[in-house]
């Protein structure tokens, strides 16, 4: 139960955009749209003998879109077209999707992944296991562009991509259970810049991964530092367990209440830690900020001087309170009671979620090398002197 005391829970809205720009950043098209766009190619190729310069591709909002086609070959009918990802800092920026047809006699429409497109290993995922990773949507807009072209008219549908296999080493593929290449992605065929919102989608995936493995306990951080952390912390769990949440802290705290997790680690540094303490559970920079009171009343709590305890409420970064912390030998103290915090809001939040889970959190330094607090003392690695 909650008390006066405690801080009221907020988990903002999304930016429309991730960063405030004096001009609009361009958009791009999704693995997905991409190789609907070279199916549709490859079944006129196929149906006419011409490889069409474009094609329209129908989006799930309703409207028609133009790809360029960049190449082809007649046998067996291919075309390819090149993922465009506008100002997205997409790792699969460039990639060549690459579909090819044959015919089928049964009259349906299936598809398989080549070379470059990862096949599933493990369940959760919501596709077959053993099957390529072609999420939902991307199929239903490839089977269209197929079916427009063929109507009735079967094919087997053959997607690859030239390079896909070493792309995916920049992805989470493999933690989920992904081997061999990219997966095939998207659910509007946009890709919108410095999307957050599908950081939140593979968040909620990656817990929904970790049920499927009957995992019971998920491990969250902020990003690669403090996830390297979190793996030497916790050597035992499994790869799955440990996701980057970024800041959708509180939607990997709803996903592991509906999915039944049992506990949840949060590790990260003291910016993200001070924001959840202070009760924001989405910590995007634009929607928070740091709560540099919060940080003001543990110094004063822990004995901190009037002069630290200002300085640390004027500044401008958690960053800075750490480093006061550090000088006036109140440290260890402080940081330990804001990871207290953090647990406390997190548990609360997943309590009005609808169950409560244990949380347990860690404090990383700027470094991404040693604990320096935590709510479990055994795993602090570095001593405040």
């Amino acid at each position: 139960m909650s008390s006066p005391t405690d801080p009221p829970l907020r988990e903002p809205d999304l930016p429309r955009t991730a960063k405030v720009r004096p001009k609009a950043l361009r958009t791009g098209f999704t693995t997905g749209a991409c190789s609907a766009a070279a199916a549709r190619a490859a079944a006129e190729l196929m149906l006419t003998g011409e490889l069409p310069a474009t094609v329209d591709i129908g989006f799930p909002d309703g409207k028609d879109r133009r790809f360029p086609v960049d190449s082809g070959s007649a046998e067996p009918p291919t075309a390819v077209v090149v993922k465009d990802a506008g100002d997205d800092p997409d790792v699969t920026h460039g990639a060549r999707m690459t579909v090819s047809i044959a015919p089928r006699e049964d009259g349906e429409v299936v598809l398989h992944g080549g070379e470059g497109v990862g096949r599933v290993t493990k369940p959760g995922l919501g596709l077959e296991v053993g099957g390529p990773a072609i999420n939902p949507v991307p199929r239903q807009m490839i089977t269209a562009a197929v079916r427009e072209v063929l109507g009735d008219r079967g094919a087997d549908v053959t997607i690859t991509v030239p390079g896909g296999e070493k792309m995916a080493r920049k992805t989470t593929n493999r933690r989920l259970g992904i081997f061999g290449g990219i997966s095939v992605l998207g659910t509007t065929g946009i890709v919108r810049p410095f999307s957050t919102a599908s950081w939140r989608s593979s968040v909620e995936q990656a817990v929904s991964v970790l049920s499927a493995q009957r995992g019971s306990v998920a491990v969250l951080s902020t990003g690669g530092r403090t996830e390297r952390v979190a793996m030497r912390l916790l050597p035992d769990e499994p790869e799955v367990a440990f996701i980057e949440v970024g800041d959708f802290t509180g939607a990997a705290v709803r996903q592991a209440v509906d999915h039944g997790l049992d506990e949840m680690v949060f590790v990260g540094m003291i910016g993200k830690l001070t924001k959840l303490a202070s009760g924001v559970v989405m910590t995007h920079y634009t929607r928070s900020k740091v709560d540099t009171e919060l940080l003001g009343r543990l110094t004063a709590e822990f004995g901190g001087n009037a002069d630290d305890v200002a300085e640390v409420e004027q500044a401008a970064t958690a960053r800075r309170a750490y480093e006061v912390w550090q000088r006036s030998g109140v440290f260890s103290a402080c940081a330990h009671r804001l990871c207290e915090l953090v647990a406390a809001v997190l548990e609360r939040f997943s309590e009005e979620c609808g169950r409560r889970l244990r949380v347990r959190v860690a404090m990383v330094d700027f470094e991404g090398e040693h604990v320096v607090a935590a709510t479990e003392a055994r795993w602090v690695t570095w001593q405040s002197q």
